[in-house]
């Protein structure tokens, strides 16, 4: 069970075990799915059906997190608890901006102060007289007191030129940060629509940051970007996008999985355990790669029937697949794609030689067709099958609307076959204005045949290569900072 609020990151989700319930209990300024005492009810509640219940939380828990509360209403009813501390957004989000909150001959002092205090208490609990004198001073959920904060510290004796920071969705590549001074920050935040969640940063530390700002200069920061192959394989490719500031928003359009029938790669590999063999085995991806292997162990077959067959490999991830059984490559072209590894048999000759090439159930025949064509025996045997998944469809059409995706990416022909799929008729007016980045030409003419433009073509046809190629592009169009 995972109740979770609106600051939560759902990239932690990624950790939850398959199966798990997820409850959310996000709040919003002026607008609260459920309210706190209906939340500690849940937590209670969901508790006594013996469950493990995680109270996933942004920032820490129990600085303005109210997580004080909702402990104490499980100990109230006999429920047992532990905190896991987390890195307050009063720590996280100014470092993200480039601010620290203390530095030497600049402040020794810091006070972490709530912008939004209890509407039904009489009296405030902060005293400003006091809070002037702090060095740095942070307020957490006061953007709709912004005013009121500049007014207590100014009339409470800060001087009105001193810095300020206002910065929004902190350590996401949505970050938005304002600067200003106690006399100007109102106006400037006014000016650009700022609003909430929003972290204010009040000192001479905030100057800071124009020499130490690093997040948002990322070469990727503030784009948010599609990404659609499946899910077995997209960790990589989104790690990277999150090493350059992108965000990534995986929603797959594929499933990996078994074919129809494991017929002929179990003829196959019959074959090369009866000694008969091939000369050569073909992996055109790091999933095929996986999949032969994954049959051969159901099987119970030794790897050593592969001994007396030759390697070739389409690109670098299938031969780091290939590699990781210890296995040597003879061949790997220089272009990833078919027709290079066509060109690479030309001249090593193949005719009487017998080639086994275990692929996905729909791919295109110009390898085997042409090997044929040259005099080689060819087996094509069907190790594994890409299948779409309709669990994206919703999703995907909600986000092209919103106009919240700047880069939809495309790994292989059948992830923008099966995005057209879900997308449906409106395909050609959800996606305009969007820019289309896909691994290499032959995904680049699936998207075409589809009257879709395409924007960004990896030079190198591989994951490295296509974040390279969408890093050049965002190159051009970096977003200002505010």
């Amino acid at each position: 069970m995972l109740i979770y609020d609106r600051l939560a990151t759902n990239l932690l989700f990624e950790h939850a075990k398959d199966g798990v319930e997820y409850i959310y209990v996000g709040k919003a300024e002026g607008k609260h799915s459920v309210k706190q005492s209906d939340i500690n009810q849940i937590l209670v509640d969901k508790a006594k059906e013996d469950k493990i219940v995680t109270r996933l939380k942004g920032g820490d828990p129990l600085i303005f997190g109210r997580g004080g509360e909702e402990a104490l209403t499980l100990f109230e009813n006999g429920i047992d608890f532990e905190f896991v501390p987390g890195v307050s957004s009063g720590n996280a989000v100014p470092a993200y901006a480039g601010i620290p909150v203390t530095h030497r001959g600049m402040t020794s002092t810091v006070a972490y102060v709530t912008g939004h205090e209890d509407p039904s208490k009489p009296n405030t609990d902060i005293d400003w007289k006091s809070l002037v004198g702090i060095g740095t001073i942070i307020f957490y959920m006061g953007m709709r007191n912004l005013p009121k904060i500049v007014e207590q510290l100014t009339a409470n004796g800060r001087n009105g030129q001193t810095p300020v920071a206002v910065i929004r969705w902190g350590t996401t590549p949505q970050q938005q940060t304002v600067i200003g001074t106690l006399s100007d920050i109102v106006q400037r935040v006014t000016e650009v629509e700022l609003k909430a969640p929003c972290i204010i940063i009040v000192g001479e530390v905030v100057s800071l940051r124009e020499k130490l700002c690093w997040y948002e200069k990322k070469p990727l920061f503030g784009k948010r970007i599609l990404v659609t192959r499946a899910k077995e394989q997209a960790g990589a490719f989104t790690d990277l996008l999150a090493d350059l500031g992108g965000q990534a928003i995986e929603i797959p359009t594929i499933k990996i999985a078994d074919p129809d029938s494991f017929d002929a790669l179990d003829r196959a590999l019959e074959r090369l355990e009866n000694g008969s063999g091939y000369d050569w085995i073909i992996f055109t991806s790091a999933n095929g790669v996986e999949y032969f292997i994954e049959r051969m162990k159901n099987l119970d077959k030794d790897i050593r029937i592969l001994a007396g067959s030759k390697i070739a490999v389409i690109g670098p991830a299938t031969a780091r697949a290939v590699k990781k059984l210890l296995m040597n490559i003879e061949i790997m072209p220089k272009e990833f794609v078919a027709e290079g590894l066509i060109d690479e048999f030309d001249r090593e000759g193949v005719e009487g030689k017998s080639i086994l090439i275990p692929r996905a159930k729909v791919a295109r025949n110009i390898l085997p067709d042409t090997l044929r064509q040259m005099g080689a025996e060819v087996d094509v045997a069907e190790a594994y099958q890409t299948v779409l998944d309709n669990a994206a469809a919703l999703r995907i059409k909600e986000l092209l609307a919103e106009g919240v995706i700047d880069i939809a990416t495309f790994t292989s022909p059948s992830t923008i076959d099966n995005f057209a799929k879900l997308v449906g008729s409106d395909l050609q007016r959800l996606i305009d204005g969007l820019a289309i980045a896909v691994i290499g030409p032959v995904t680049a003419d699936a998207v075409k045949k589809l009257g879709l433009n395409v924007d960004i073509v990896a030079g190198e046809y591989t994951i490295p290569g296509l974040v390279e190629a969408i890093v050049e592009y965002a190159g051009a169009k970096a977003p200002a900072n505010i």
